[in-house]
């Protein structure tokens, strides 16, 4: 069976809103975008790329997969991240979108919750979620996430959308590993702690 693995961004008050770019999520009026462009350096770069070109299939949100698709499928396809984006299945919960164009992509139907046990129960890699905070409330609700992969940055953004802002129970999570990079970046891996 699969895992389902969370990698994101999150500041160190657990805001992971509009991370790359200004203009990704301005809902609520946010104006801090692009906040993780100053703290990326190679340490990150080699995570994220290992992050990605691991993973045997994505499960992306309806507006994290829009910003993907009008994206990684015109990157430069000899960096091996961007050759395995390309390639593997995109899993994409959404309600509205109807036409996919980024190759392997796969609309999920209304009963998310199955729909995702089944993808981990049919794989033996692991499926990557990046970004997709709605989908994220979701799968961690339904506690279906076996890791966490967080980059906690070293500032403090005051308001924004947060990576548990809505979890509505306790749960516990071992440490695994942690590092820190050259700029201050903290990569904390984190999985369902095993409880007697």
């Amino acid at each position: 069976m699969g895992q389902l693995v969370v990698v994101n961004f999150v500041s160190l008050d657990g805001v992971m809103q509009s991370v790359l770019s200004a203009d990704e999520d301005r809902d609520g009026g946010f104006d801090e975008g692009g906040w993780v462009l100053p703290y990326v350096d190679d340490e990150v770069e080699r995570f994220m790329s290992g992050a990605t070109a691991g993973a045997g299939a994505l499960l992306l949100g309806r507006r994290t997969y829009e910003i993907f698709a009008g994206t990684w499928p015109y990157a430069d396809r000899s960096d091996p991240a961007v050759a395995a984006m390309n390639a593997m299945p995109k899993y994409v919960a959404s309600r509205t979108l109807k036409d996919l164009p980024w190759a392997n992509s796969v609309l999920l139907g209304a009963d998310l919750v199955a729909e995702v046990r089944r993808i981990t129960a049919a794989t033996e890699s692991e499926t990557v979620v990046l970004g997709s905070g709605d989908l994220l409330r979701t799968l961690i609700e339904h506690d279906l996430v076996d890791e966490y992969r967080l980059l906690v940055f070293p500032l403090l953004l005051g308001a924004g959308k947060r990576l548990f802002a809505d979890a509505k129970a306790a749960r516990r999570l071992a440490l695994t590993a942690t590092r820190p990079t050259p700029s201050g970046v903290l990569i904390n891996t984190y999985r369902r702690a095993v409880t007697a």
